[in-house]
């Protein structure tokens, strides 16, 4: 993989959380009622602060790790078995419509401190750990194998996903509009859910290669 193909699988995949609903989009929203369209951001910055540091101890304390054909085979099927049962998930969610960006205001988090209540809904969030300790470690493995700029290209497409989703969450809530209507949602994550299966077949191709 190409250092502009890991940049757009990062930032493709990355949609895979940012757009579902969970605590992160409840203080985004609660954000950008109070302090407009700035929220987006500040939240992600927390977010993102934690992410990068998440990675380069990841990059870093699993070099030697991921040089083991074995072990990088059973992080790619089991990355990619988790990424098949996040996507499957997704279309089975948006076919029966059972899906809406209003899950994520229920509760109105009020917070003060955007950037650390990003960092905080993220860390406590057990799925945000799943997809680190599965699909999110077999990106970086292969990131990593593009050296320490492919490290970084994958950071910079999986943050900029959730900037693009969650600045657009808290421009459309500051000038009192819907960001997208509930139909649009609903295929656009159907699609993303498609897209997400044929990825997590080529991670769990990648893994049985390295184990035969």
């Amino acid at each position: 993989m190409s250092l502009w193909g890991m940049f757009l699988s990062a930032f493709i995949t990355g949609f895979s959380g940012a757009m579902m609903p969970g605590p992160m989009l409840g203080v985004t929203i609660d954000g950008g009622l109070k302090r407009g369209a700035i929220a987006g951001p500040l939240v992600v910055l927390g977010h993102g602060v934690l992410e990068f540091m998440l990675v380069m101890a990841m990059a870093l304390g699993l070099k030697d790790f991921f040089a083991s054909p074995r072990v990088a085979g059973l992080i790619g099927l089991i990355g990619g078995g988790f990424l098949m049962w996040m996507s499957f998930n997704m279309v089975k969610s948006a076919i029966r419509d059972a899906v809406s960006m209003q899950d994520g205001a229920r509760g109105r988090f009020d917070v003060q401190n955007l950037v650390l209540a990003g960092a905080l809904v993220s860390i406590t969030n057990p799925y945000f750990i799943m997809w680190w300790a599965t699909a999110g470690m077999e990106m970086i493995r292969q990131a990593y194998f593009l050296g320490w700029w492919g490290v970084i290209s994958f950071y910079i497409g999986h943050i900029l996903s959730d900037l693009t989703w969650y600045s657009g969450v808290s421009f459309g809530i500051s000038r009192g509009k819907r960001v997208l209507s509930h139909q649009l949602y609903r295929w656009l994550v159907f699609g993303l859910g498609l897209f997400l299966i044929g990825f997590s077949i080529y991670f769990i191709y990648g893994g049985i290669k390295m184990l035969v």
